[in-house]
């Protein structure tokens, strides 16, 4: 049996009259969030984040490199030739035909940023072929293709080489803290590295095993922290969690699923495009967050609120609460479980690695998505004791704070929903 909490016997006619100044409020707040939103969203800003790069590095003919580069077609058209045609071009035909007739535009600017050295010299970049566009997590991508020519070693290649990576560093000021996720199949040795401002260099035979499992636990932390849409995400589930059990079940069902698809997308087993992808994640935001919206409204049945209640039942008791779980308990599990599985999507979409199957490339994802839950795992830490002692010594402030925080998760997931599928953002 649940019994209500103090706050929660008020009168019908007093719910009633309070539904309006909480409404109001949540609105307030909602309008808030959206303002700072589209602000984020406007075209000034619209690179005021960050951005990946990806590069394949093989051995070509002889002492050659192959490098393969994907980046951002905004930014490159931006870096490397800025014209009014360029900045116009929709579609890939038309961008493919901007990078043609700029080529040589486009191997200045590559070439000065990403380098290879063999030994103590460095390599000679030529331009392999005009390059091409395409999708990578919604976003035109540009692969530059190029050779460099190295000097050739005793045995006719060199022994090691070195890649350095500053492509769209902070000084140009579109995006900052720019990272190149390279793979490389060179000098008898397969591997990966995250390249950063910080640490721009990678020596093949030359990164040990926990650096490279460093990187990738840093990345994944990195990952879910300025990512936006997961953290909004995260705090519904927060705001949304009466009990402790309840934030330890969702919490849960959002790894485990997210974590089945993060493998599966990564290592090229499952694929979803980034048009699908991206929307259902906004609309996730919105549900989860509506679904506490729901739960609090004025003349929904009263449920337990204060976590101290049950800490004061038997110990029998507590145990059933933790294995008897209502409709409503299974419902939001399921749905968070649903969801997570599309957010584990967006996060190999953003770690963007095209890399053939292999145990290193397994660690390294199991690192990656281990960071993701050490943050996820702070920030539950954080903020649920915070707001279970708001709950327990202002139940009622408790539950207008949460109800106003969620109105404005859900305003901002809805909004990006309408921006995603109208392909605004």
């Amino acid at each position: 049996m649940t019994f209500p909490t103090p706050a929660r016997t008020a009168s019908r006619r007093g719910a009633v009259l309070a539904a309006p100044r909480l409404v109001v409020t949540a609105l307030v707040a909602a309008g808030i969030a959206v303002a700072g939103t589209v602000g984020a969203a406007g075209p000034a800003a619209a690179h005021d984040a960050t951005t990946d790069a990806y590069a394949r590095v093989t051995a070509g003919d002889g002492a050659d490199v192959r490098v393969e580069l994907d980046l951002e077609y905004d930014l490159l058209m931006k870096s490397a030739w800025l014209t009014a045609e360029a900045y116009d071009a929709r579609g890939q035909a038309a961008q493919e035909a901007q990078l043609a007739e700029h080529a040589d535009e486009v191997a200045a600017y590559v070439t000065e940023r990403f380098q290879v050295g063999a030994g103590d010299d460095l390599c000679t970049p030529a331009l392999a072929a005009d390059p091409t566009v395409g999708d990578r997590g919604g976003k035109a991508y540009a692969t530059v293709v190029l050779d460099y020519a190295c000097p050739a070693g005793d045995a006719g290649r060199p022994g090691t080489h070195t890649l350095f990576s500053a492509l769209f560093p902070d000084a140009e000021s579109f995006v900052h803290t720019t990272e190149t996720m390279v793979t490389y199949d060179l000098d008898g040795e397969e591997g990966s590295a995250v390249l950063t401002p910080a640490h721009p260099t990678v020596t093949t035979g030359g990164q040990g095993t926990w650096q490279r499992l460093g990187e990738f636990f840093v990345l994944g932390a990195e990952h879910l922290l300025l990512g936006p849409d997961h953290l909004l995400f995260l705090l519904a589930l927060i705001v949304g969690s009466r009990r402790l059990r309840d934030v330890v079940l969702v919490a849960t069902a959002f790894t485990v699923a997210h974590s089945v698809t993060f493998l599966l997308a990564a290592t090229g087993a499952v694929s979803a495009p980034g048009a699908v992808v991206e929307p259902v994640i906004a609309l996730s935001i919105a549900a989860v967050a509506a679904g506490h919206l729901w739960a609090v409204r004025p003349g929904a049945p009263p449920r337990l609120d204060a976590p101290g209640v049950v800490a004061t039942e038997p110990r029998q008791q507590v145990w059933r609460r933790w294995h008897d779980l209502s409709r409503s308990d299974v419902v939001r599990i399921a749905v968070v479980f649903a969801f997570g599985l599309v957010h584990g999507l967006g996060f190999a979409g953003a770690l963007g690695l095209d890399e053939p199957w292999s145990w290193g490339l397994l660690g390294s994802l199991l690192v990656f998505n281990v960071g993701i839950e050490a943050v996820q795992l702070g920030i539950i830490a954080v903020l649920y004791p915070l707001l279970v002692l708001l709950r327990r010594r202002a139940p009622r402030a408790g539950r207008w704070v949460t109800a106003v925080v969620a109105a404005a998760v859900a305003v901002v997931g809805l909004f990006w929903l309408v921006q995603r599928v109208l392909g605004l953002g």
